[in-house]
C-alpha cells in the first residue's frame, strides 16, 4: 500500500531466504515495467506545480477540493509525450490538467458526445480558447464511436465519472469498450473513476443516482480484453450509505478508482 497515492499495490507472496530476494527482485522489476512510460514519453512532470499554476481558474481550484486531483494525476501516471484521449470530458476540467502534463510533445483528445448539455458544451468551449488547451483536439463523437478513424496508439484513456451515465443512454457499451480498447497501444492503460453503487445494484441505478457497482464495471471492462492492474483509494469514504444521488450529496460520496492495461 502507498497511502501517499493511495494505490493498493500488495506483491506477490514472498518466499524465504534466497528465493525471497529472487522473488522481491522479480516483484519490483513487474511494478517497474508495469507503470512505466512508453518509450517517447518523459519524466514524471511536478503534479503538485501543475495543479498551483497561477493560470487556472477559480471554479477548477474549487473543483480540487473534492477531487484531489494530484493524487489523480500519479495514479493515471500522465507525463510529457503522451497521446491521452479523456472520455466524457464535460466541462474539460480534467481534461486541461491532462492538457498541462503531456507537455512538451503530447495531445490530448477531449471526447464528448454531440449531445452534450449546453452548459458543460459552453465550459469546454470557452476553455479551449486558453492557452493550457493548445494541445487538446475536441473529440465531439458518440461514446460508443469515441475517435476519429485516424486516431490510434493512445497511451492513456480515463473516463472519470462519466461511465454509470452511458449505462441510461442510448450508447452500446460493449462496443464503446471495444473499440477503446483497440484505440489503445498495447501496454497502455485505461483508468475509470466512479460513484459507487451498493452490491447487487449493477447498472440499475445509473440514472437514479449516477452511481455504478464496481464489480459491474470491472466485467465489462475485462470482457473488452483489459486486466485490472491496481485500484485507489484515494476516493473512499466507508461511510457513504449509497442510497442518495452521487450529484447531490449528504456526506463524501464513496468513488472508486481502477486502472486496467491492455496486454503487451
Amino acid at each position: 500500500m502507498n497511502p501517499q497515492l493511495g494505490l493498493d499495490m500488495t506483491p506477490p507472496q514472498q518466499r524465504p531466504h534466497a528465493p525471497a530476494a529472487i522473488g522481491i527482485l522479480a516483484g519490483v522489476a513487474l511494478l517497474a515495467g508495469l507503470f512505466a512510460p512508453p518509450a517517447r514519453a518523459q519524466a514524471v512532470p511536478d503534479y503538485a506545480a501543475i495543479v498551483a499554476a497561477p493560470d487556472r481558474s477559480d471554479a477548477d481550484r474549487e473543483t480540487d477540493k473534492r477531487r484531489d486531483p494530484v493524487k489523480l494525476l500519479a495514479f493515471t501516471g500522465v507525463r510529457p509525450g503522451m497521446k491521452v484521449l479523456d472520455m466524457g470530458a464535460g466541462g474539460g476540467y480534467s481534461t486541461e490538467m491532462f492538457a498541462r502534463a503531456v507537455v512538451p510533445g503530447g495531445v490530448v483528445y477531449g471526447q464528448n458526445p454531440p449531445d452534450l448539455f449546453e452548459k458543460p458544451k459552453a465550459t469546454f468551449e470557452a476553455r479551449l480558447k486558453t492557452p493550457a488547451m493548445k494541445d487538446v483536439v475536441a473529440d465531439i463523437r458518440p461514446f460508443d464511436d469515441p475517435v476519429p478513424p485516424d486516431a490510434h496508439d493512445f497511451d492513456l484513456i480515463t473516463f472519470l465519472f462519466f461511465y454509470h451515465d452511458t449505462t441510461y443512454m442510448n450508447v452500446d457499451r460493449a462496443e464503446m469498450n471495444r473499440k477503446l480498447f483497440a484505440v489503445l497501444k498495447p501496454g497502455g492503460f485505461l483508468v475509470i473513476a466512479d460513484h459507487s453503487a451498493s452490491a447487487g445494484q449493477g447498472t440499475s441505478v445509473g440514472k437514479t443516482l449516477h452511481r455504478i457497482e464496481e464489480s459491474a464495471l470491472r466485467q465489462e471492462i475485462e470482457a473488452a480484453g483489459f486486466r485490472l492492474v491496481a485500484e485507489g483509494d484515494f476516493w473512499r469514504n466507508p461511510d457513504d450509505t449509497h442510497d442518495f444521488p452521487s450529484y447531490r450529496p449528504i456526506m463524501p460520496v464513496d468513488n472508486f478508482v481502477l486502472k486496467f492495461q491492455k496486454p503487451m
